[in-house]
């Protein structure tokens, strides 16, 4: 499976990084591919290193403005020209999206990828790895719209909360070709 992981390129806590060296090593260990940012910091190095070391396979997508950040020595790597087009080179690379704990660019990337889904532009699963409860709140505020009817799809259907990396592979190798 070609697992889309959004995460963060800053160097973080423990209560971060073990979920997901955790996740990493399961990926790796089932031989799925990480498609990620490609950059070689932070929580991504971290995916990267897992899988890697766990004997996964590795697909970067950069963007040219941070090329000279990127990994090297992947399977695969691909440069786009902007933030746009690696978002979609990302989706369209992935058979599932995993989104990890991250800053404002891991929230437009979720965010971009939930409204596509929404509108019925991907079906592919979508999975928060919610780390120390780190999207609590933005679960919370996803609950009162779907709630209020905001979403005109239910936000089961849009997303799927997990506590760990085992939830997590355990969720996308149910939902991953059942449509």
């Amino acid at each position: 499976m070609n697992i889309c992981v959004f995460c963060s390129a800053e160097n973080l806590d423990e209560r971060y990084t073990r979920p997901a060296r955790e996740f990493a090593r399961l990926m790796g260990k089932g031989g799925h591919t990480l498609v990620w940012g490609g950059s070689e910091s932070g929580l991504m190095k971290v995916m990267a290193d897992g899988v890697e070391a766990a004997g996964g396979r590795l697909t970067g997508v950069s963007v040219r403005f941070l090329a000279h950040l990127a990994r090297t020595g992947v399977d695969e790597m691909v440069v786009t020209k902007d933030l746009a087009e690696r978002k979609a080179e990302l989706l369209a690379r992935a058979d599932a999206v995993v989104i990890m704990v991250g800053g404002m660019g891991t929230l437009d990337e979720a965010t971009e990828i939930l409204e596509l889904k929404k509108h019925g532009l991907h079906d592919k699963p979508v999975v928060l790895l919610n780390a120390a409860g780190f999207y609590d709140g933005l679960r919370q505020q996803f609950q009162r719209m779907d709630a209020e009817g905001f979403l005109p799809r239910p936000l089961s259907e849009l997303v799927f909360f997990a506590e760990d990396g085992a939830e997590v592979l355990a969720r996308l190798e149910e939902t991953v070709g059942s449509g």
